[in-house]
């Protein structure tokens, strides 16, 4: 039995070869199409990619023609290159430059000489194509910007680099990719399927018609159509809330996780990155070291939370059992935690939970939190009960958002402190700035909206998404997946109900809008910088949170205003005019509109460097959008309002 194994492998292998072999050569003769290569030319038919249109279905993104001049470096014979680059606009070096760049690529197949020319381009050029042997058109889609804001949202569309062709077998040299945003995101599904037509060719290199009667020539499959949560109303107006400031604003559906806003500033209009300007453009921002506006500042931007924090050090506090409702500590503008030790506070007087939130009284939270540490024996594992119970809002980690950028933020426990202090001898009191969103703790913008929309839900939250309907697709389950806090539901009505009277008794008690119940916190975050090779602290960072209404509540936001100051000199107007925009379609606060409107940081942002292109333009858009809203233009001077003392 055994003699005969070995014999019987050998003619079981060699069979299945044999067979492999037939199919390849008799049956299957795609392979031979790619051994024809030479003498078959291959034409790509690109779809268009799929439409984006807002929650309302209003159209964001479309599409328009345009042409890629092609080059098959082998088929280029003597050609007058002069009137060529002078038809095109080109430079002789440029010309060189590209053709040694397509050449590297292959010589005889086919690549991007020149992309995206415009139909006036493409006509002039089209009469005299027939004179460069080599060169032909390659019709495109590019994007067509019906708006122009929401950039950070839409992302942008640029050439495959040549990592990506080697890696994937769909794209080739000078194929086009979304990039950043949902272009990314949703690449897939938005990029459609290219079709693919092969033409047979004689021996002088001319097409003689289609290959085995277009046995494998494919159609093109246009890109499926896209809802995003966005409300383009909503995006637009805070977009220009936020022209000459710089930070993010992020506003969420607490019973859906969908986002309604997603803003950064600065921006740019989504429309620089099309045609053939589209190089020169991105170079101009992606250098732009001192307005940073590829930077999503909303999804990148880590920050100490400051006064917003206090929110979640109170509900912990009262889930441990170590404060109630009627638990009070006596202020004194401060609290002494230890020897030389004093947290400063502009409070005063007896502070319960109710009107320590809305007073946002340092004395009264630092007292909760030490009193949480100090529960258990041990500090370590203190931490860490504090820390499961914060991370359990979806803090310090990554959120898991349908966009291809983010930051965890952090949330300090245990192993922190260890490393921090390997020698142990850490204790609450050495730990106590965690309580007011200070020590370790960093949070980013869509984070801070995503607590507070866990609030307004009174502890549950849906992992923030911005797609709201792909046609013919279902949405990733992870987005109607409930997450649960470890916070039991009866402690958040006490906190609820302070949150309410920050608007009517306390920091944010100038921002009232009547008629609408807002629920809110005010906040600061301290803010340094390297300013000739010296760490300057700068102007605060202005924070704000909120929700609205208070009873069936439609929107959570979080808005961070870099060098704003208070909490409710910039950030919280915003927050406010946010709320009614989104609410009644319409603006009664138009005193704090003119403000925020008629107010710029520039002048604090120009003491990190000068003016940069990108802002130049933000000041012309701000220019006439005053105009349009017949408010004061101002010069490069802040102005800010002092409303409040809020720390």
């Amino acid at each position: 039995m055994r003699k005969l194994l070995l014999p019987s492998l050998i003619i079981v292998a060699a069979s299945l070869l044999v067979m492999r072999i037939f199919y390849l050569q008799i049956i299957d003769d795609s392979f031979k199409l790619k051994s024809d290569n030479n003498a078959i030319k291959i034409k790509y038919d690109y779809p268009e990619r799929g439409y984006i249109y807002d929650r309302n279905g209003k159209l964001l993104v479309a599409n328009q023609a345009s042409y890629d001049i092609m080059v098959i470096p082998r088929d280029v014979k003597d050609i007058d290159t002069s009137e060529f680059c002078q038809l095109l606009d080109i430079t002789k070096e440029d010309f060189i430059k590209r053709m040694a760049k397509a050449k590297v690529y292959s010589p005889r197949l086919p690549s991007v000489f020149l992309p995206q020319l415009n139909k006036s381009e493409f006509a002039a050029f089209q009469e005299k194509i027939r004179k460069y042997e080599g060169f032909y058109f390659q019709k495109r889609s590019l994007r067509d910007y019906e708006v122009d804001f929401g950039a950070n949202v839409f992302g942008f569309i640029t050439q495959v680099n040549e990592k990506l062709v080697a890696k994937n077998p769909y794209y080739n040299s000078g194929d086009l990719i979304g990039r950043q945003g949902v272009e990314e995101s949703y690449e897939d599904i938005l990029r459609g399927i290219k079709g693919v037509k092969y033409f047979q060719k004689d021996k002088y290199n001319r097409e003689i018609g289609s290959y085995k009667e277009g046995r494998y020539d494919t159609i093109a499959v246009q890109g499926e159509d896209i809802n995003l949560t966005i409300d383009a109303e909503l995006q637009k107006y805070g977009e220009e809330l936020m022209i000459n400031k710089r930070g993010g604003i992020v506003a969420i559906e607490p019973k859906t996780g969908e986002i309604l806003a997603l803003v950064t500033a600065p921006s740019y209009d989504p429309g620089i990155l099309v045609g053939r300007q589209r190089s020169k453009n991105y170079t101009l921002l992606y250098h732009d070291s001192i307005a940073k506006p590829l930077y999503d500042r909303g999804l990148l931007a880590e920050y100490p939370p400051g006064s917003p924090f206090k929110i979640l050090t109170g509900l912990v506090a009262l889930q441990e059992g170590v404060v109630n409702e009627q638990t009070t500590f006596m202020c004194h503008h401060g609290f002494s935690y230890a020897r030389g030790r004093f947290m400063k506070c502009h409070g005063f007087g007896p502070h319960q939970l109710h009107n320590g939130i809305y007073n946002s009284c340092n004395t009264y939270f630092a007292s909760a939190y030490m009193l949480t540490i100090n529960k258990y024996a041990k500090p370590a594992y203190a931490v860490d009960v504090w820390s499961n119970h914060v991370k359990s809002f979806g803090l310090g980690q990554f959120m898991g958002y349908d966009l291809p950028t983010g930051k965890k933020g952090n949330i300090p426990d245990s192993k922190t402190y260890k490393k921090i202090y390997p020698n142990g001898g850490w204790r609450s009191t050495t730990i106590v700035s965690n309580a007011i969103g200070q020590g370790e703790v960093l949070m980013t913008p869509i984070q801070l909206a995503n607590m507070m929309a866990t609030v307004a839900n009174e502890g549950y939250y849906y992992t923030p998404h911005i797609i709201k309907k792909i046609e013919g697709h279902k949405i990733d389950k992870k987005f109607t997946t409930k997450h649960v806090t470890t916070i039991d539901k009866r402690y958040y009505k006490p906190m609820i109900s302070g949150l309410f009277d920050v608007y009517n008794l306390g920091t944010a008690s100038s921002l009232r809008v009547e008629g609408i119940d807002i629920c809110g916190k005010t906040g600061t975050a301290e803010n340094f910088a390297k300013i000739n090779g010296k760490r300057e602290q700068l102007k605060d960072h202005s924070i704000f949170v909120a929700f609205a209404p208070k009873d069936n509540p439609k929107i959570a936001i979080a808005i961070l205003v870099e060098n704003g100051g208070f909490g409710a000199t910039i950030a919280g107007p915003i927050a406010s005019l946010m709320i009614e925009k989104y609410l009644r379609k319409k603006i009664t606060r138009t005193d704090l509109e003119t403000r925020i409107l008629n107010t710029s940081l520039q002048a604090q942002y120009a003491k990190l460097g000068g003016l940069s292109e990108i802002i130049k333009l933000q000041l012309r858009k701000s220019d006439s959008i005053l105009k349009s809203k017949n408010v004061i233009v101002p010069v490069l001077t802040p102005v800010i309002i002092d409303t409040t003392k809020e720390n």
